[in-house]
């Protein structure tokens, strides 16, 4: 396809995916990194069902609507390029990476094998599981450009020989796509579990979890995959299943009751389920599977990171503001600091002029804001249904408040 074609392709993409849209025609939404903005078809699948639950009950509608429930764990599974057996449908990316921690029986000593910029409720896992457990945490140090050293990470693989290796792809405070995929290649040979958060990732970037050759993947429907909020999932490998993995607190669910003292696990990924779940919720997740799967994924991350690129230039030219993002490969989040200004006030001064952006501060990611010599951050998310014209309002707008 040449240059001109391509150029139209993604024109006319760009003007039905604002039509798909409804919320573009009324905010500037930029806090895709926080919860995206819904397909109209992601709204219409939850509000049907919960339609439907009105009118006939909550246990019927489901009866009703089991081959749609079915295929939306077929459509994420088609999203990360897995089997339908390998999907858990949870509440939460945090809890289906805690579902997943919690179904290795840690012992004093152990080494969970990290960075410093995974998620700060990941953190907080390991360090619980140190005071609780006895559980050493390890964070491999940073390469000169930032993102893990992975040479670092392979000689601590053979040092430590760890228990487990927990990263977070693409942090929540920053720009940064850490090495994955090679980090999981190290795993593999190293023979150690890999479990990988990719909630900023999934909607966002390509992910195909044989490439990425982890045993777990977490992930959340309302970021970058456009879904529904209170809804995420956990992708559990073949290898993990036949290990005979499950949670540590396993429910009807995922296991059968079978004599008083003993029970069986179901063979699948629901092992790692709780039997009461919003199907509701479920469905939106599958339809938001669904329209992403009939994108142009390429066309979806190049558009979504060259609008990142171009916030990053524009925002760090208004006087005061300074760029944060650092890393060999940088994504869809621009985040900055602004001299003398909490990121939280403007953020809300910003929403009050009909433009959604975040913001964090240190507590939410010690290490590395810390290092950088920052105490809040804004943070600027676009994604592929945002336009250049939507980044320069939303520069036009801080300006104004800072001048």
């Amino acid at each position: 396809m040449n240059e001109a074609k391509s150029n139209e392709s993604e024109r006319e993409a760009l003007i039905r995916w604002r039509s798909d849209t409804p919320g573009c025609g009324i905010r500037v939404h930029l806090n895709n990194a926080g919860a995206s903005l819904m397909p109209a078809v992601v709204k219409d699948a939850i509000t049907a069902h919960l339609g439907r639950e009105a009118i006939e009950g909550g246990y019927e509608a489901a009866d009703a609507q089991a081959p749609a429930l079915a295929a939306a764990y077929t459509a994420v599974a088609d999203v990360i390029g897995a089997a339908a057996r390998n999907i858990a449908v949870v509440r939460s990316a945090t809890d289906a990476f805690a579902l997943a921690l919690s179904a290795f029986d840690f012992a004093p000593d152990d080494v969970i094998l990290t960075s410093s910029d995974d998620y700060i409720s990941n953190q907080l896992m390991y360090l619980s599981l140190a005071a609780r457990r006895g559980v050493r945490v390890v964070r491999a140090p940073d390469g000169p450009m930032g993102g893990v050293d992975l040479r670092a990470m392979e000689e601590l693989l053979d040092r430590e020989r760890p228990k487990l290796v927990a990263l977070t792809w693409i942090p929540t405070n920053s720009g940064l796509v850490q090495p994955a995929t090679a980090v999981g290649a190290l795993c593999k040979a190293a023979g150690v579990p890999y479990l990988l958060d990719a909630c900023q990732a999934v909607g966002q970037i390509p992910v195909n979890v044989r490439e990425m050759q982890c045993d777990y993947l977490a992930s959340t429907a309302r970021k970058f995959l456009r879904g529904p909020r209170g809804i995420g999932f956990l992708y559990v490998s073949d290898a993990a299943l036949a290990r005979g993995d499950y949670p540590l607190l396993v429910d009807m669910r995922g296991a059968e009751w079978t004599a008083p003292d003993t029970f069986a696990l179901v063979e699948d990924a629901r092992r790692f389920e709780t039997w009461e779940s919003s199907s509701a919720l479920v469905l939106g997740l599958g339809a938001a599977a669904q329209y992403a799967l009939m994108q142009d994924a390429a066309m979806v991350t190049r558009r979504a990171q060259a609008l990142a690129a171009q916030a990053r230039t524009r925002f760090a030219s208004i006087r005061g503001v300074r760029g944060l993002d650092r890393g060999e490969q940088l994504c869809a989040i621009a985040t900055f600091t602004v001299e003398g200004r909490i990121a939280r006030d403007l953020v809300l001064a910003l929403r009050e002029r009909g433009i959604n952006t975040s913001s964090q501060s240190r507590g939410d990611a010690v290490i590395d804001l810390t290092r950088k010599g920052a105490e809040t951050l804004l943070r600027v998310s676009p994604h592929y249904f945002n336009t250049e014209d939507e980044i320069e309002t939303a520069a036009r707008a801080l300006e104004k408040l800072l001048a």
